[in-house]
């Protein structure tokens, strides 16, 4: 029962769509401006730092927070990865957009920051550290999420963590084929070009 209320708890926290509230505050439909995406990046790039910032931090917390209370409540590494990826699921396919919703970087980073404290540090540094070389948001996440099971492998490994890690990359893959696309086309737009 506790792993169903939880997972439930999951799914509507992660359905939350942080840009398209903070962009609502100010009077933007984040859906039809920029890329459309609802996270941080195009939140960015449409209204500045401090809304990304906000954004970030929103849906960083709500992947961060379900996967605290599964180690708190369950302690089970199973468990804790299932509540993980339905934050992110709920992230992606929000149910208070009909389905629709982001990437599910900043929301993977979140659980990753209690899953795996260690992978997440590395993900991080190397996601920036793209960022920083290409100026690709996308770019950024893709590479750091791509390595995201070997970096888990080399500092934090079991068998349940490997697991989880394989499924949030496929997930943040699946959710890039469109800027893998636009990055292959050299049409995808860099951190910093407002649109």
């Amino acid at each position: 029962m506790r792993l169903f209320l939880i997972i439930i708890g999951a799914i509507l926290l992660g359905s939350i769509p942080f840009g398209v509230v903070v962009a609502r505050v100010r009077g933007v439909d984040l859906k039809k401006v920029g890329s459309g995406n609802i996270g941080a990046t195009n939140v960015l790039r449409t209204m500045g730092k401090t809304p990304a910032l906000i954004t970030l931090a929103g849906d960083v917390l709500k992947g961060a927070i379900p996967v605290l209370a599964a180690k708190y409540l369950l302690d089970d590494l199973t468990f804790e990865g299932i509540v993980g990826l339905c934050a992110v699921l709920g992230h992606n396919f929000s149910l208070f957009l009909r389905f629709r919703g982001g990437k599910g970087v900043a929301t993977s980073i979140g659980v990753l920051l209690v899953y795996s404290p260690l992978a997440a540090v590395v993900t991080i540094l190397i996601w920036v550290a793209v960022i920083v070389i290409t100026r690709y948001s996308s770019m950024g996440a893709l590479v750091s999420f791509g390595l995201l099971p070997l970096s888990l492998y080399l500092v934090d490994y079991t068998k349940e963590k490997m697991i989880v890690s394989f499924m949030i990359t496929a997930l943040l893959m699946i959710r890039h084929v469109d800027n893998i696309h636009r990055l292959i086309r050299g049409k995808e737009p860099k951190i910093g070009e407002r649109t």
